[in-house]
């Protein structure tokens, strides 16, 4: 290989008008040392049929760290690296054109149908899936827990993990309750039940494994782009973060790194586990007005999802402190189950004319 340098000009090294350098060769014959004038040069390879000039090397200058270590790779480094330059390169290739198929085709549909055509075409398909989402329901249940498993809402690992990470919830006292309704970190079903918890050892750890889940199942919801941990506590067990991460979260590709997203149809999912599990806590009826509101979906959407779970929906009149009472709807679960059909009420969209 050969290499080229400057010694005038941008490319040339300052130290050659700042110092004066020697160099001595040896005569074999004579033995005696001559000196010799000599300069720094700052070379650099020089590959035949390409131009090397101030404009070239400027240019190299403004490469980027990424950039000269592949340059550096490519000159000097191992068959490994070589290969695994490759490789990546390859994958870029593939990618940008992957993008570029991607990006026209959707410009493609945008121009056919339309940008409103296609948001309705979404929410018409969301409607359809939310089967999809629901927990596995057995119909042929005998009683109402067999409706929606609990091992299949927790399992019987993830359920022996969460002794440890529910002892705050297990041993509550009023005060720390009194700290979750002034912070409002909590949503307003977690809460209530932390005030009325059973005195009963076994139930008690029961219910405060199952609420510190629907908890953290309740925060996942409200996530867009999931972080470490998603903000919650330091001792949450590796087998929940994994089991939330896997079932509730999409994997999305941006900006070179892979990142998991809660999207429109997860928080379907999320909306329907909280339900079979509060569910089991609450005796099989509970009030989907309360669930609906933490979650903070539209009654339409959230009474849907009842609906599909194949929950009898009722209204009651429910007392609030300091207020007039209000109307909320009450969802059981009960044998045999009702059949449950669509509603076409979700795809309509107001248009503003």
């Amino acid at each position: 290989m050969s290499y080229v340098g400057n010694n005038f000009g941008t490319g040339s090294m300052k130290c050659n008008s700042l110092c004066k350098y020697f160099v001595g060769v040896l005569n074999k014959e004579t033995k005696m040392m001559e000196i010799h004038d000599a300069e720094l040069f700052n070379l650099q390879p020089y590959f035949p049929g390409e131009a090397f000039d101030e404009e070239m090397s400027s240019e190299k200058k403004e490469q980027s760290y990424r950039e000269k270590v592949d340059f550096l790779i490519e000159s000097f480094g191992t068959k490994k690296q070589k290969r695994a330059l490759n490789s990546r390169r390859m994958h870029d290739v593939v990618s940008g054109t992957i993008q570029n198929v991607v990006a026209k085709a959707a410009e493609h549909a945008i121009e056919k149908k339309g940008v409103t055509a296609l948001l309705d075409d979404v929410a018409q398909s969301e409607s359809q899936d939310i089967s999809v989402h629901l927990p596995v329901i057995n119909t042929d249940a005998e009683c109402r827990e067999e409706v929606y498993s609990f091992d299949e809402l927790i399992s019987p690992a993830e359920y022996a993990a969460l002794e440890t990470a529910s002892e705050t919830f297990r041993d509550i006292t009023s005060e720390d309750i009194q700290n979750m309704i002034e912070k409002k970190r909590y949503s307003c079903f977690v809460v209530e039940k932390l005030k009325s918890m059973p005195q009963g050892e076994k139930q008690r750890d029961h219910i405060a494994r199952c609420l510190w889940y629907l908890d953290n199942l309740i925060r996942l919801n409200f996530q867009k782009q999931i972080k470490s941990k998603f903000g919650l506590g330091e001792n949450i067990p590796h087998v929940i973060i994994m089991k939330l991460l896997k079932n509730f979260t999409v994997v999305n590709y941006s900006s070179g790194s892979v990142k998991n997203m809660v999207s429109t149809s997860m928080k379907v999912k999320i909306a329907a586990h909280v339900i079979a599990l509060v569910l089991h806590i609450e005796d099989f009826q509970t009030d989907l007005t309360v669930l609906q509101r933490d979650l903070k979906l539209t009654e339409t959407r959230f009474l849907e999802i009842a609906r599909a779970m194949r929950l009898k929906i009722t209204k009651a009149k429910v007392p609030v402190p300091d207020a007039e009472p209000e109307i909320h709807k009450i969802g059981s679960l009960s044998l045999p189950l009702p059949s449950y059909e669509p509603s076409t009420k979700l795809n309509k969209r107001k248009r503003m004319s």
